[in-house]
């Protein structure tokens, strides 16, 4: 994921930089962003987002107009439809919370939170399209491991993108949290082979998906199924990656596709996590 809000925060309490935190504290029928959305404001910027248009200007000139009459706290309900114009016409409450230690602490927590109850994303080749999809994945709700054998491959990619040359990456799946999605494009058909039967194995993948065609996942069948196992556990695999609507076969828009994919199999998964943790006793 891309630069998190509490770093954001502790940065400008560093710089003794005055700040507002903006969430969605309660969110009734339709609305732009669930209660999941926060955003930081200063005198002259914004950072996140809390679902844009009028709602979030409205609440960029409240949070500024709070920092300027040294408020702490304030909670704001408003209609969207009656209110602000908004066509979605749900209902929102707003809190705000001037920037402070405690609230840079408390945003870190619930940061890590969804982080861990999001599956963690493991691509193995980073090839053109390996690579292509760690960039479409670095924004998004995922912690991004891509993985190669090839040191070179693994240079120049952003910071939140974890890396690990491993001459047999087969010994990563074994050690993969419960859940863990697996991406599989290495430069050889027998490792993809290997390494997709190996995720497969696990049958507690959110995802198994390996990069090639029709014949390819013919092939990878009779296969797998020769080498002891059971056609149920082949329904979890998705091979073509990225589905078939779409012919356009450059990296950018299989990565583009594939990381869809992860976005539609992934989520109710990491929702119910969080709910989880959320309702475990402290």
């Amino acid at each position: 994921m891309n630069d998190v809000l509490s770093s954001r925060l502790r940065r400008l309490l560093a710089r003794d930089e005055p700040a507002m935190l903006v969430r969605v504290a309660e969110a009734k029928g339709s609305t732009p962003r669930g209660t999941d959305a926060a955003m930081l404001v200063t005198e002259t910027q914004s950072f996140g987002t809390i679902g844009g248009g009028q709602l979030e200007f409205h609440a960029i000139d409240v949070a500024r107009d709070l920092m300027a009459a040294g408020t702490a706290r304030h909670r704001l309900a408003m209609p969207l439809g009656a209110h602000l114009g908004q066509c979605c016409g749900g209902h929102v409450t707003l809190e705000f919370s001037a920037g402070a230690q405690v609230i840079a602490d408390e945003l870190e927590r619930e940061e890590a939170l969804r982080a861990e109850a999001f599956p963690p994303a493991l691509i193995f080749g980073a090839g053109h399209t390996g690579r292509a999809l760690a960039l479409a994945l670095a924004p998004l709700p995922f912690v991004v491991t891509l993985i190669d054998d090839r040191a070179e491959m693994l240079a120049g990619l952003p910071q939140n993108i974890a890396t690990l040359r491993l001459d047999d990456p087969a010994q990563i799946i074994a050690a993969a949290s419960p859940g863990a999605a697996f991406v599989i494009l290495t430069h050889s058909h027998a490792l993809d082979y290997r390494l997709t039967q190996a995720a497969l194995l696990r049958r507690d993948a959110s995802y198994v998906g390996m990069i090639g065609s029709a014949t390819k996942r013919a092939r990878f069948e009779r296969w797998f199924l020769a080498s002891g196992g059971a056609r149920e556990e082949l329904a979890a695999l998705v091979c073509p990656i990225g589905g078939k609507a779409v012919r356009d076969k450059r990296p950018e828009v299989i990565a583009a596709l594939t990381a869809a994919e992860l976005l539609v199999c992934c989520p109710a998964d990491a929702a119910a996590r969080v709910a989880k943790r959320e309702a475990a006793p402290v």
